[in-house]
Formats: C-alpha cells, sequence, structure tokens
C-alpha cells in the first residue's frame, strides 16, 4: 500500500462549501478516477483541509497525479483553495476494525 497525505488552505467558510461539494460531487468517484482504495478528507481547522488517499502500490499513485492536478485546479478556481503541502510513502502499517470496514462503500 502507497499513502498520499496533501494539505490544502482556504477561508474558513470557502473549505466548508468545498468539502460539501466533494462528497455530493466526487468522493464517490475518487476510487475509479485516480486508481485509490481509500479516499479521506480530513477538516483541520482554521481552514485547513488534510486528504488521505491510499493506493495499492506507488506506480498507481504516480499514475494518478494527472487526475488530481485538474480536480486541484478545478477546486482552487471554484473555492480558492491551495496545496500548502505534499506528503508521500509506503504504508508501513494499516488496521481497521470491522465497524470501519463496515462503512466503507466499494463499488465494482
Amino acid at each position: 500500500m502507497y499513502a498520499i497525505v496533501r494539505h490544502y488552505s482556504a477561508d474558513a467558510s470557502a473549505i466548508a462549501e468545498m468539502v460539501k461539494h466533494v462528497d455530493r460531487e466526487f468522493a464517490d468517484r475518487v476510487p475509479e478516477q485516480v486508481g485509490s482504495v481509500l479516499y479521506t478528507a480530513v477538516d483541520t481547522g482554521g481552514g485547513t483541509v488534510m486528504t488521505i488517499t491510499m493506493f495499492g502500490d506507488a506506480e498507481a499513485a504516480s499514475r494518478a497525479e494527472s487526475a488530481v492536478v485538474g480536480v486541484q485546479e478545478s477546486l482552487g478556481a471554484r473555492f480558492g483553495v491551495r496545496e500548502t503541502a505534499v506528503e508521500r510513502g509506503e504504508v508501513m502499517v494499516s488496521r481497521a476494525t470491522p465497524s470501519v470496514v463496515g462503512r466503507i462503500s466499494f463499488e465494482p
């Protein structure tokens, strides 16, 4: 497994609107569009958001970059959101309880 953690910032009200948009119009399609196995957005407060996207391997993450750039440009234009940091790396330990796994929806 390979993870990309991205940090974004904007006006707090813009972040709230962007997250609603992402949840309604984008999040369900993330795995299909970018080849990920998990996508999570976390409100980190003060007009910041962190996304965690998990992939099967580094190659899958690399293939996703062009799709991510397009989404970032769109969100930046609509909501004034900008990426402030990116971290990438191999997942060394990962666990999920049955209650978490049961909440994750995987569409074929």
